[in-house]
């Protein structure tokens, strides 16, 4: 899952998709929209509505298409439970169960795959306390840097015969390992904010590519929500 993650987080710079010329804003509120719509709606027809849409804007961001199907299909590892629980003889209960969950992956992976890191912790930064926000961004970072390094350290145990130790000395080795990384975290923590001190850092995260300036690609943003507020208005009815 990390390296899909890394994948996304990569692509949301380097594509060159009208979303990805959008502001943050704009899909910000775009994704609330269709987040806040697929939890409340009272009918399939509009869960099968809106999951349509998110994954027209999914495939409209030239994102790689295995990619998009193993991030917004995780979910599914999660709710097959739930799904099956739920089942009671037809296909609309399972069904709208599983939409749900889905849908709101599937605008979140839109929205985190065509925006800039950075330019989606701006926005937090501004609701949020400083230091709150700052340890979001600073931890959101670190986490790749972290799993990757814990990776690596898995395959050099692996390599050097970890596998054929006893159980008492491999719970030993994982235990030492996991401190490793703990006290490399720590300094990598404390090197990252001396740095920041010396940029004369101030506390607060800015979106490099000015997260709420509008462009000419937010009138396909405005479209798409229109689109998703007159689905809402025409299929407001329960099923």
């Amino acid at each position: 899952m990390i390296n899909t993650l890394a994948q996304i987080d990569w692509l949301a710079s380097a594509g060159r998709s009208p979303w990805h010329r959008a502001s943050a804003l704009s899909k910000l509120l775009l994704a609330a929209l269709g987040v806040g719509l697929v939890i409340a709606a009272p009918s399939l027809r509009l869960e099968l509505a809106l999951f349509g849409v998110a994954w027209a804007l999914l495939l409209t961001s030239t994102l790689p298409f295995a990619l998009l199907l193993a991030a917004a299909g995780y979910p599914l590892l999660f709710t097959a439970l739930v799904v099956v629980a739920r089942w009671d003889g037809t296909l609309a209960t399972p069904l709208a169960a599983a939409l749900r969950p889905l849908t709101a992956t599937a605008f979140a992976v839109w929205l985190v795959g065509t925006t800039p890191y950075p330019d989606l912790f701006a926005p937090l930064s501004r609701l949020l306390p400083r230091a709150i926000a700052d340890g979001l961004f600073l931890t959101y970072r670190a986490l790749f840097d972290f799993l990757f390094r814990a990776e690596r350290m898995t395959r050099a145990l692996h390599l050097r015969g970890g596998d054929d130790l006893p159980p008492a000395r491999r719970l030993a080795a994982a235990g030492e390992a996991f401190g490793t990384l703990v006290l490399r975290g720590a300094e990598r923590s404390q090197n990252a904010v001396a740095v920041m001190q010396l940029r004369g850092h101030s506390g607060r995260v800015c979106g490099c590519r000015h997260w709420a300036e509008w462009t000419p690609a937010d009138l396909a943003v405005a479209l798409a929500a229109a689109i998703v507020a007159a689905l809402a208005i025409a299929l407001w009815r329960p099923a």
